[in-house]
């Protein structure tokens, strides 16, 4: 019987055209993740004019989307190492397509919030699988230009609200931009056909035809057999998927990651959501404080693509601490800058150095935990920096409502990026004992 590390045969792949189309639609299903993160900040001023509600009640209603999609990376991130990634990518751009949709037709404050929320769970959801996926097909050496490479698509949608917001809503309403989001739903036969599934659920299923299907694609040199079984590089687990986070000495590295997803999401979703309002408290009209957040995603979609080219040569954990400290000084500098040029220089280096750092993280994350865990680890991740992300719009109406000036406002968003720099240096240390110390050992899945 012929035996087949079936990861290691992914890794020694070049690029083909199995990884292109897993390019594709993983920055196009990103790009609503991202259309989603910028679309509540271009909407706020107009939706605060518009139902009469204060600073703190916009950022409590902006927090919803994130409470959902803390709770729907943790849950289908979990769920996807069982199940199967591409089940759950379905299921989860259903759900929030649809709801995008009908949040747009929501009659209430209260009502939006709740279609808010469980457009969040199917977000939630979606990134790390999504993530998962593509870090599971990436060849050797080319994961964090992967991962970037579909979180561009992540920048991408936050530049499409920018813009789409500043064409629409004065001329339809605010609702209109919401219907944009529903789109994906068109994509899901599509999806159904052309996403694979993740081999390591296929392995632990015994589907080796499944397995030889995919691998064929992934790999042309690749020739499948009769008889033919196949080994993950898979290290000792327990049953439950949350506690091998916790297994082999990865306990402490798991809490560095967690809360450099907490402190970068802190950062991303506070300026995305009050970047246009605190502009326009600065005495910016409401068209050219939405520019400002066009800029801001203009220049994470440019960050997203270099930082994964600089973290491939540099390496991710010591490019990690760089660009969060960039994004303490640039974040920082918004307060005091008054030339409008330096301030759209100064927004964009913010939204590469924010949206373009996060990106790296997963990438990051990806490297500490084996294919078996990496939907877990990356839900878990996504889903406690959610904390931070829902802390964002909150923070953010408690400081525009207690009238503070604008430089402490941008300061006060712009420390998160030093606590993130720390956990990340600690991170590094710790993740060089993990794989240094807990070698995997190839385990045999299927018969």
């Amino acid at each position: 019987m012929k035996v087949t590390n079936a990861e290691e045969l992914i890794e020694k792949t070049k690029l083909a055209k199995f990884h292109w189309m897993l390019l594709f639609w993983g920055a196009l299903l990103m790009l609503f993740d991202g259309f989603d993160l910028t679309i509540y900040g271009a909407v706020v001023p107009t939706l605060m004019e518009e139902w009469g509600i204060s600073a703190v009640q916009a950022g409590r209603y902006g927090s919803y989307a994130l409470f959902g999609m803390m709770f729907g990376a943790l849950i289908f991130g979990t769920l996807a190492d069982k199940l199967g990634r591409k089940k759950i990518i379905l299921i989860c751009v259903t759900i929030f397509s649809l709801f995008m949709l009908l949040a747009g037709l929501a009659p209430s404050p209260e009502i939006f919030g709740l279609f808010r929320f469980i457009t969040g769970l199917g977000l939630g959801g979606m990134m790390p699988n999504v993530i998962g996926l593509i870090s599971e097909y990436s060849p050797q050496g080319m994961r964090s230009r992967m991962i970037a490479t579909i979180m561009a698509g992540y920048s991408i949608g936050g530049v499409i609200a920018a813009f789409l917001s500043m064409l629409l809503i004065s001329n339809f309403g605010w609702e209109s931009v919401f219907f944009f989001g529903a789109l994906p739903l068109l994509f899901i036969p599509f999806l159904a056909k052309l996403l694979p599934d993740s081999v390591g659920t296929l392995i632990s299923k015994n589907d080796h035809k499944g397995v030889q299907k995919i691998l064929v694609k992934v790999n042309p040199a690749y020739r499948p057999s009769d008889n033919e079984s196949f080994v993950l590089n898979k290290p000792k687990e327990t049953s439950s998927p949350v506690k091998n986070l916790f297994t082999e000495k990865r306990g402490f590295l798991t809490i560095m990651i967690w809360l450099t997803y907490f402190m970068s999401l802190l950062m991303i979703y506070g300026l995305n959501t009050w970047l246009p309002k605190l502009m326009n408290e600065a005495g910016f009209p409401l068209g050219s404080s939405l520019s400002f957040l066009l800029a801001l995603n203009a220049g994470a979609t440019i960050g997203a693509i270099l930082m994964g080219w600089v973290a491939d040569r540099w390496g991710v954990g010591k490019s990690l601490i760089l660009f969060f400290l960039i994004a303490t000084l640039s974040i920082t500098s918004l307060g005091f800058s008054t030339n409008m040029i330096v301030l759209y220089v100064m927004v964009a280096i913010a939204g590469a150095a924010t949206v373009g750092t996060q990106n790296l993280t997963h990438s990051y994350t990806s490297q500490f935990y084996p294919i078996t865990m990496r939907s877990t680890a990356l839900g878990w991740a996504l889903g406690v920096g959610r904390i931070g992300g829902i802390l964002g719009p909150a923070i953010g109406g408690i400081l525009l409502a207690s009238n503070l000036t604008l430089q402490l406002n941008f300061f006060i968003f712009a420390i998160p990026g030093i606590f993130a720099a720390f956990a990340v240096f600690i991170a590094n240390q710790q993740g060089q004992n993990v794989n240094e110390e807990v070698p995997a050992a190839p385990q045999v899945l299927s018969k």
